[in-house]
């Protein structure tokens, strides 16, 4: 169980790993996520189920720091030591009408699974995919086959159009009647795309990824105030409406780590050099 069948690098800084647990597969839901741990002296990282069909697991990841780098660097026939999950509650699926399901950066991995349900639900979908240049943005094939319309957004304009996600959003809203926004990327573009909803009165769920460590609410590291009231991602969530979140709060939470996740990787790429 947990054993590697598959892993790519398929964009800048980003791996897909599938692997074999079919636990998670019969019970988990759009939404949910699962805590990966590579060994016994390993972080707990949180990772949105991207895909479960036959057993088979698919997850995607982005290198930020030391053990998302050790994940990445797993090999076919590894397996991760320990795996808990499905954790936090399921997106809520059901007919809503016409939904614009924005994904920025390798959040479009956990808006996949989301967007493929509401489609399925009879919804009409339109999609906007963001990222920082075309070597960084992923699963725009999978999302093309699923949306009525696909918007393709790049910082520096090497792919789709120069801007970014909320520039698109802009254009939708006055000229198309949009019951419902689903958003998830970057705090500072789901605090935006929010903004936006809410002044368009049209809901907006956001997806949230705190600092989380063991998953079930008893640590406290992933709290978040949602209408004033203390939260916490991994139980409560981790889909809020995006107007209930103290955004400024929970920015600034996410940005104390920043530079010892450098520096971690920084180390562990020189060690590497100096084994060589």
């Amino acid at each position: 169980m947990n054993e590697i069948i598959e892993i790519n690098c398929i964009a800048n800084l980003t791996y897909e790993i599938i692997f074999c647990n079919g636990e998670i597969c019969e019970n988990s839901k759009p939404g949910q996520f699962l805590i990966l741990q590579k060994d016994e002296f390993s972080e707990r990282v949180p990772l949105t189920i991207v895909n479960c069909e036959d057993g088979k697991v698919r997850v995607i990841i982005k290198v930020v720091g030391r053990s998302s780098l050790e994940i990445s660097e797993m090999k076919v026939g590894d397996s991760f030591k320990n795996v808990v999950g499905p954790l936090g509650n399921h997106s809520e699926i059901r007919k809503y009408g016409n939904i614009v399901c924005i994904g920025g950066g390798v959040g479009a991995a956990p808006l996949l699974p989301v967007t493929r349900e509401l489609k399925k639900t009879g919804n009409k979908i339109i999609s906007i995919l963001g990222a920082a240049d075309a070597n960084s943005l992923i699963l725009d094939d999978e999302f093309e086959k699923i949306s009525e319309k696909l918007y393709i957004t790049t910082n520096d304009g090497s792919k789709g159009k120069k801007g970014f996600v909320t520039d698109i959003l802009k254009e939708l809203l006055k000229e198309k009647k949009v019951d419902i926004i689903w958003a998830i990327g970057p705090m500072i573009m789901m605090r935006e795309v929010t903004k936006l909803s809410v002044e368009n009165a049209v809901p907006c769920w956001v997806s949230l990824n705190p600092i989380m460590v063991d998953g079930t609410g008893m640590c406290g590291a992933c709290r978040v105030h949602i209408k004033n009231e203390i939260k916490f991602a991994c139980v409560d969530g981790p889909e809020f409406s995006g107007a209930d979140v103290n955004w400024d709060e929970l920015i600034s939470r996410l940005s104390q780590y920043r530079d010892q996740e450098k520096s971690a990787t920084e180390y562990k790429c020189r060690c590497d050099s100096n084994a060589k």
